[in-house]
């Protein structure tokens, strides 16, 4: 082996080094990794300032933002499974001593997470930055403002200049999308849970600051390894619950539940649905970030960052301030450290909320008996009855509201679109974004198996289980079907009898499979529900 490893450079000095993973995934498809190969480099200069070994390791990323609104977007969760299977495959094969991953896009995020707690290897996750926000006409924009013009040049209150212009100035740099989207809110959800050091994850793709995280990165490593600090030690059910208070509070993406559960049932912590709801009710909003709010990721870390985010809810009693750290020390430990930039108001304290609950909520009903997911964040309107649209692809959903075959006091059902019904349980931003450009955004309501993209708003449930194609209530709608979204009382229903659901039951037929080979079949084949993170299970037939 040494003898084979020679060939590429390594000295026997190097090999009797702790050999530690450098795992990240530089992609040319997207901004979001695109900084990863100079990340890469300064990390391994740290690791070899600290006594170890570097080793690159490469694998895959799908950007949603490329693939929303098309097929494509069906390999995108997908993707979190390949990633973590990749990363834990080199790392068994090649017995590394410890792994440093840097993160970018949405799915790499928790995917790392993911492959860290199977290996249970001492390790560090770090995220490769936020872009820098665009400006158009005097206001700061992000991807999503181009999403949602969409829907405005659709209804005619965009032209096809202003349309240009924006998409021309919207994404000025490399790094993943500015808003707490699902990308920023997965990163700051690391650091809470510990396996991230708090901070970390602030500084822009392309800010200097970048590269030195990066490099202090691989020296922190080589000390959780002389510790032995491993993921077990940190991801505790305290730690879960810190990093559910930091999606909270700053009223990020629903896509958290998702990724925290399917971390949670890898690192074998108990989580459910309800420990959301829980933790969400009693944790205000107190960080104004788009898309609810004002300010980007960038006005985040300018205004103090995650420190102060931590050291807010430290402060009100709303942490596990005890949780152990990647760094050695405790969450209330590195929260002391925040520093506050005079003056700003992205961050406020918890006794003048921006909500007085978080923006998470946990909705269930005979449309979902396993749960759905809303965020409520920025939203006045808590309850909505309405006649059901239902469409069974999101492209059918898309025309009908670019045609303008939506009106107000609609319910827009997509189904077919959950984990197994996709397969992949895709994104819906196109569809949201377009309701909201459109003027409709407060005015009709959405339901889906599928998911949102954290740059969604509006009363929009995702997440509906079970889904249509495991044969779950929400395949059983009809166009017209009274349908209710109750948020203060945590239901979402349709006002039919049980017996009239059952009936319709006997003459439900699930869709035609697209996908017969390859990795969506395989997926398809071992997903489980989206209630429980959307995970792959081995059947109960070739179980040893």
């Amino acid at each position: 082996m040494r003898a084979h490893l020679r060939a590429i450079g390594f000295s026997a000095t190097d090999l009797a080094r702790p050999v530690v993973g450098v795992a990240h995934s530089w992609i040319g498809t997207m901004p979001c990794n695109f900084t990863h190969r100079r990340l890469a480099q300064a990390v391994a200069r740290g690791v070899r300032e600290a006594g170890g070994t570097p080793m690159e390791i490469n694998t895959i990323a799908i950007s949603d933002v490329a693939t929303m609104g098309s097929e494509g977007m069906k390999t995108s969760l997908v993707s979190r499974e390949v990633i973590a299977d990749s990363i834990e495959l080199v790392a068994l094969g090649h017995q590394l001593d410890a792994l440093v991953t840097i993160v970018g896009c949405d799915k790499t995020i928790p995917a790392a997470a993911m492959a860290h707690a199977r290996l249970n290897i001492p390790g560090v996750i770090v995220y490769s930055g936020s872009i820098l926000p665009g400006e158009w006409r005097g206001s700061p924009v992000t991807v999503a403002s181009v999403f949602e013009a969409v829907g405005a040049h659709a209804a005619g209150r965009l032209s096809d200049v202003d349309l240009a212009e924006l998409e021309a100035s919207a994404c000025p740099g490399a790094g993943a999308c500015g808003g707490q989207y699902t990308a920023n809110t997965m990163a700051m959800a690391l650091e809470f849970l510990g396996l991230s050091p708090l901070g970390s994850a602030g500084p822009p793709a392309l800010d200097p600051r970048r590269e030195r995280v990066a490099a202090e990165a691989g020296r922190l490593v080589l000390d959780v390894l002389a510790d032995g600090r491993t993921p077990d030690r940190i991801l505790t059910p305290g730690a879960f619950a810190n990093a559910i208070a930091a999606g909270a509070a700053t009223a990020g993406s629903t896509n958290l539940v998702l990724h925290l559960l399917a971390l949670a049932r890898e690192a074998g912590v108990p989580l459910e649905l309800g420990d959301f709801d829980a933790i969400s009710a009693r944790t205000p909003v107190i960080a104004d970030l788009m898309p609810h709010g004002r300010y980007t990721a960038v006005d985040l870390d300018r205004a103090g960052g995650s420190r102060l985010v931590a050291s807010r809810l430290a402060e009100a009693g709303l942490l596990d301030t005890g949780q152990l750290t990647v760094t050695g020390r405790s969450l209330g430990e590195e929260a002391a450290g925040a520093r506050e930039q005079p003056g700003q108001d992205v961050v406020v304290p918890v006794s003048r909320p921006l909500e007085p609950q978080g923006g998470l909520v946990v909705l269930h009903g005979n449309l979902a008996p396993e749960g759905c997911v809303v965020k409520v964040a920025g939203l006045s309107r808590l309850r909505h009855t309405g006649p059901a649209r239902v469409f069974e692809r999101e492209e059918t959903a898309m025309s009908a509201v670019q045609s303008g075959g939506i009106a107000a006091g609609d319910v827009v059902v997509i189904r077919g679109e959950g984990p197994r019904g996709g397969p992949g349980m895709r994104e819906m931003l196109g569809v949201t974004a377009a309701l909201v450009g459109r003027g409709l955004g407060d005015r009709v309501a959405l339901l889906t198996d599928g998911r949102f993209s954290g740059a969604t708003r509006g009363l929009m449930a995702g997440h509906v289980a079970p889904e249509a194609a495991a044969g779950g209530p929400i395949g059983l709608l009809r166009d017209g079907d009274p349908v209710t979204f109750d948020v203060r009382e945590r239901t979402l229903r349709v006002e039919l009898t049980a017996a009239e659901l059952a009936a319709r039951t006997g003459e439900w037929r699930p869709l035609e499979d697209r996908y017969r080979t390859g990795v969506m079949a395989k997926y398809r084949a071992l997903v489980g529900s989206a209630s429980d993170g959307a995970v792959l299970t081995v059947p109960e037939k070739v179980r040893p």
